[in-house]
């Protein structure tokens, strides 16, 4: 067995062991840690999924013109 198969082991024999409230207490805990870090992760952007991804948006136009028009919108 792999380390953390032999941990994981060893925590479900434990958790047997707790009383079935103790143990709707920690599978609510877990939940409650699983929701959290779910959320966490979706507010994360990741910036190198976005690299490339407007290329050819502005193929043909030259980048100073672009900033120029930009700027008369305002």
């Amino acid at each position: 067995m792999i380390r953390k198969e032999i941990e994981l082991k060893k925590i479900e024999m434990d958790v047997e062991k707790l009383s079935p409230r103790d143990q709707l207490k920690l599978m609510e805990r877990i939940a409650f840690l699983l929701r959290r870090s779910i959320i966490t992760g979706e507010k994360e952007l990741n910036w190198n999924k976005l690299y490339g991804l407007g290329k050819g948006l502005w193929t043909g136009e030259d980048a100073q013109d672009y900033v120029n028009h930009l700027r008369q919108e305002r």
